[in-house]
């Protein structure tokens, strides 16, 4: 799994979702991409999982591009903490997805490889996608 190598802040405040993403909302690495179409937060299990579901799909052929990122802390209360006992202690990391952000890509295969594959990638996300082609 993904996560940080080092933290400018060890526990983040939430933030919010949503807005349309500002960067990263054209393609620019591969031919094919799986785009959000709505924002929320992704894990790095969740980026884990739909990597290896695609990675399996096209047998190691071809390349893939992961866009985002699960750069934020998220912490978590143990059960019955009282309150004013400060906050809890990190438990995983998330990416913030904003609607538009490019979130894989992909090159090196036929399209309808790389439909199926992204298809099944999407199924291992929490946010609506859709595939997109690249314009020559």
């Amino acid at each position: 799994m993904f996560i940080p190598k080092k933290l400018k802040h060890r526990k983040h405040h939430r933030g919010d979702t949503w807005g349309k993403a500002t960067a990263g909302e054209t393609i620019s690495f591969g031919r094919f991409a799986l785009k959000a179409m709505e924002g929320s937060w992704v894990t790095a299990r969740q980026i884990e999982a739909a990597r290896r579901a695609m990675t399996r799909y096209v047998q190691r052929g071809g390349k893939i591009w992961i866009r985002v990122f699960a750069d934020k802390p998220v912490t978590v209360h143990g059960n019955e903490s009282p309150m004013g006992g400060g906050k809890g202690a990190v438990d995983h990391f998330v990416s913030v997805v904003k609607r538009g952000k490019i979130m894989f890509e992909m090159d090196g295969v036929t399209e309808a490889q790389a439909r199926e594959a992204m298809r099944l990638a999407s199924y291992k996300l929490p946010v609506k996608s859709k595939f997109l082609i690249k314009e020559k």
